[in-house]
């Protein structure tokens, strides 16, 4: 054969190849947009005057400089409750088996600390951040994370809000929603954390009622050992150990409705789906898990002007730190193909796109799918068999 044929044959090869591969990267850029979710990253929102009152629900805060205004809303230099910033401090790298919670400042601070050891990242939506899913311009998006922590909102969301998170939750996104007693106001606003959820789960333009979860008006305090009998319950037999009681310090109980909705924890042996203290549902792709209380995740080591209490670890043995840990390895998104580079379901041409950008010599990254530390032929076969809608 004529090597001058054999080298032109080559080169139109090569020629094609990298057509098909730039039209592929040019196709995914309109879809690259498009809203996902992130597995292992936990964002706790502190917009909503979590910080209010006697309340300290943050992760971690250098500054304390944040007062309530007369409309509700945490406002910086009028006060000295919690101002959290995005990143805990010191870095979450420097945390290891034995790490204290005291390495960060916050009533949850057990509870980042504890996410980090299980491989976690943790960030706080700080006062002005932005709810949005979808919205690009937005660094803290919600679709930048797998887990939306809501413990104790003492403001209504707006639509536009109630709207992102719902369809976070559809996308894959796992949501945790912490109320607390009736006439819990913090911030003098009318609202109550347990009207400001029922708010979102009931007046939030999907539907009514859309996770199947509501709080009731009441305010309960007891320990209770009536977990679910199942040995299969994610959040009773997790992987962070098994879960015998729970303690409620005023807290209120929860209504369940429909077949995606389960009890995990009650009030009292008869299990009435009225009276829930621990419940857990699906929506969409995503989860859901609700809790009638805030002081099971009070660690008692944040805002000292607060009155905070040792609910972490300091009751029934320990049980709410297991049952928060496996609540939040439940509601941590799985994604089922390796190939779906880009968390979206199915894989198509982001995938691809993703894939050739990292091609070559690779340690640890997504697209090294055969783990040999090299992004080649191999990963491309395995990509290409896998296109289309993930199982």
């Amino acid at each position: 054969m004529n090597s001058t044929y054999t080298t032109a044959s080559a080169t139109c090869r090569m020629s094609i190849v990298r057509s098909i591969a730039a039209f592929f990267i040019l196709a995914c850029a309109a879809s690259a947009s498009a809203a996902t979710i992130t597995p292992g990253k936990v964002l706790f929102d502190a917009t909503k005057a979590q910080m209010a009152g006697n309340a300290d629900w943050v992760v971690d805060a250098d500054v304390h400089n944040v007062g309530t205004a007369s409309s509700g809303a945490m406002q910086a230099g009028s006060g000295t409750d919690s101002n959290p910033q995005r990143y805990p401090t010191s870095a979450a790298s420097g945390i290891t088996a034995s790490t204290a919670e005291t390495y960060w400042t916050g009533a949850l601070s057990s509870w980042g600390v504890a996410l980090v050891k299980r491989g976690f990242q943790v960030e706080t939506l700080p006062i002005g951040g932005r709810i949005t899913y979808g919205d690009t311009t937005n660094a803290q998006d919600l679709s930048n994370y797998g887990i939306y922590v809501l413990d104790e909102p003492n403001i209504l969301f707006t639509t536009a809000e109630k709207s992102a998170i719902v369809r976070f939750v559809a996308a894959g996104g796992g949501l945790f929603m912490i109320a607390d007693h009736t006439s819990s106001d913090r911030n003098s606003d009318g609202e109550d954390a347990l009207m400001v959820l029922n708010d979102l789960v009931t007046n939030n333009g999907v539907s009514t009622n859309v996770f199947g979860i509501t709080f009731n008006a009441n305010s309960y305090s007891l320990t209770s050992s009536y977990v679910a009998t199942s040995t299969t319950d994610p959040l009773i037999h997790g992987v962070a150990g098994a879960v015998a009681q729970m303690q409620y310090s005023a807290g209120t109980t929860i209504a369940m409705t429909g077949t995606n909705t389960h009890g995990a924890i009650w009030r009292t042996s008869a299990r009435a789906s009225n009276d829930a203290m621990v419940a857990y549902a699906t929506y969409g792709l995503g989860k859901i898990v609700a809790c009638g209380d805030s002081s099971p995740f009070d660690d008692g080591t944040g805002d000292s002007s607060d009155t905070l209490y040792t609910g972490w670890a300091g009751a029934v043995n320990g049980d709410h730190a297991k049952l928060t840990i496996n609540a939040c390895l439940w509601l941590n998104p799985v994604i089922t193909c390796p190939a779906d580079l880009d968390g979206n379901r199915k894989v198509d041409g982001a995938d691809l796109a993703g894939l050739l950008q990292s091609w070559g010599s690779c340690n640890g990254c997504v697209a090294d799918l055969d783990g040999n530390h090299a992004v080649d032929g191999a990963d491309l076969a395995q990509l290409l068999q896998s296109w289309g809608n993930c199982p």
